[in-house]
């Protein structure tokens, strides 16, 4: 069973939109690693692909998910909570939510993770309890993720400005420590 995460779609951030698109794919691809971790687990035990894949999950969910939620809460929510649409706000506060849990369930998830990646014994295996705990955290991500892009990122593009959308772009490569290089307005 192949445990390596696939490569990764692509986007520049000249287009902070589609990025933030295609970082929600690399979430769906790092939590279908999870799951084949999981399995492998199960059916092959704690290996060195096993220990990989965890780390390879931790990596995505410590460094990049947090970037992902921080673009969305400072650049894609706040000019729809300003809307005149209820039920756009209303939904924006429940994707703020989403993302509150979305932290506290990586808490757990992440000990998880941990300890496979730490294994030096090459017994660890996942008991109903730790199953459960990635599995909530993976729940948590399929609904969010369509509203996100069904929904708040549609009205946000309408919303902002050509100026909002290169200063978000630009923020976005602040933040990740990348020099911004976007050509002059």
């Amino acid at each position: 069973m192949a445990l390596l995460a696939h490569p990764a779609p692509q986007a520049g951030f000249e287009a902070p939109f589609e990025m933030l698109q295609a970082c929600h794919e690399r979430v769906q691809r790092s939590l279908a690693l999870m799951a084949r971790l999981q399995q492998h687990l199960q059916d092959v035990g704690c290996d060195d692909n096993a220990r990989q894949a965890a780390r390879d999950v931790l990596r995505y969910f410590d460094v990049a998910a947090p970037l992902h939620h921080q673009d969305e809460e400072l650049h894609v929510f706040p000019p729809l909570l300003l809307g005149a649409d209820a039920a756009l706000r209303s939904l924006v506060r429940q994707l703020m939510q989403d993302h509150r849990a979305m932290e506290a369930g990586w808490v757990q998830a992440r000990a998880v993770l941990q300890a496979v990646a730490d294994d030096t014994t090459g017994t660890r295996t996942l008991d109903a309890t730790e199953i459960a705990q990635l599995d909530q955290f993976s729940a948590l991500y399929g609904q969010h993720i369509l509203h996100e892009e069904g929904l708040a990122y549609p009205a946000a593009q309408a919303a902002l400005s050509g100026a909002a959308v290169r200063a978000m772009a630009e923020d976005m490569m602040v933040r990740r420590g990348v020099r911004p290089t976007l050509p002059p307005a």
